[in-house]
């Protein structure tokens, strides 16, 4: 197919992983922030093809994985609450808060609505004028821009049923909170190109600065991963920390100004609760004052009973592990036994980005 054939040439990967493999002075780690860079991985073989001189860990970059159960409880209660509709992408839904999912929640009642942008709620909210339209603000840097847009646009046309549950997360801080921790040794990082390209790839320049590792940005087809590898291992030879922009064709040093832009307007920075890692400051995305109309928290009262005890099962679930990098999936005890994508227990099963879904699908058992 025109435009991913070429990202996906048997011959160029085999050159690449060779040039790794000369490169590599010792075998080093990476983790892959991004769960689209964990399926692609899965999916083409590319740890197995390290093996030897590349451990590849997987990080918290799957934003349905890393929303606290406080907020998935708080969300499934506000699909309760009478004339709601909540608005969701397709992943949260099967989510398993507490006690329950918006799915069941769905089948119980609930007026819950799967869309594929932000736009599409905005569009249920003209079309339902006597509902009160919640969009759940799901996911890092690439999602923030659509869901500004639509508060901007809401207001503009003087829509008073639109609203938005934000529970959008920033990836900086979790790095810095996953190399701060130091429970695991990471010689490198790889940046997800799609954060990168609202960002810009100098974000990440706080790596080398004050971490001392180098990252590389990458796109999600295996030349491209394996390029971004190469870049890595360059950089780890020559002994000098830096961001290798290795996904040039979508990413710039300024990244994207315009989106940018949107989101210091609607949004503010605050502290966010992650699945794993706890309370991060400066790492949620919270909207201003001047569009607290729009603020789903501030507008529609959550009943007080939403947040439940976990179940037995949940409390053994080791998902915050693996969003940290500290387990792989398989080394959970309940993978591939009560978890799996049929009966999720925690949501990197159910999440299309989440590490226990990569293995499940693509790995098996394999560590």
């Amino acid at each position: 197919m025109r435009y991913t054939d070429e990202y996906r040439d048997p011959q160029a990967a085999r050159r690449l992983i060779d040039e790794i493999g000369r490169t590599t002075l010792a075998p080093f780690s990476i983790m892959e922030f991004c769960g689209g860079h964990t399926h692609a991985i899965m999916r083409y073989g590319i740890r197995q093809m390290l093996e030897g001189h590349v451990h590849m860990l997987s990080g918290p970059g799957c934003p349905v994985c890393v929303t606290a159960d406080v907020d998935i409880d708080r969300v499934i209660a506000l699909a309760t609450v009478p004339g709601v509709m909540v608005a969701t992408f397709g992943d949260m839904i099967r989510v398993p808060g507490t006690r329950s999912s918006l799915q069941q929640a769905r089948a119980t009642g609930a007026d819950v609505r799967i869309v594929y942008s932000a736009l599409d709620a905005l569009e249920l909210a003209q079309q339902n004028p006597d509902a009160s339209v919640v969009m759940l603000g799901i996911g890092f840097e690439t999602t923030v821009p659509t869901v500004a847009a639509s508060v901007i646009q809401a207001q503009e046309m003087g829509l008073t049923n639109y609203f938005v549950y934000s529970m959008h997360k920033l990836t900086e801080p979790a790095t810095r909170g996953i190399l701060d921790a130091g429970e695991v040794h990471l010689d490198a990082v790889l940046g997800p190109g799609h954060v990168s390209a609202i960002t810009g790839w100098g974000m990440w320049e706080f790596l080398p600065r004050d971490y001392g590792i180098p990252c590389a940005i990458s796109g999600f087809e295996p030349l491209d991963i394996l390029q971004a590898v190469l870049d890595i291992a360059r950089a780890l030879r020559d002994g000098e920390p830096r961001v290798s922009n290795s996904y040039r064709r979508g990413v710039t040093a300024e990244g994207n100004a315009v989106a940018q832009s949107l989101v210091a307007r609607v949004f503010s920075v605050d502290a966010a609760e992650w699945r794993g890692l706890g309370e991060i400051p400066d790492s949620g995305l919270w909207l201003r004052p001047e569009y607290q109309a729009f603020d789903a928290r501030a507008a529609i009262e959550i009943p007080e009973d939403a947040i439940a005890e976990p179940s037995p099962e949940r409390r053994a679930c080791r998902c915050g592990e693996v969003l940290r990098g500290v387990m792989t999936p398989p080394e959970c005890p309940l993978y591939d036994k009560l978890c799996t994508p049929a009966t999720p227990i925690g949501p990197c099963m159910v999440s299309a980005e989440g590490s226990c879904a990569a293995y499940y699908r693509y790995g098996g058992s394999i560590i």
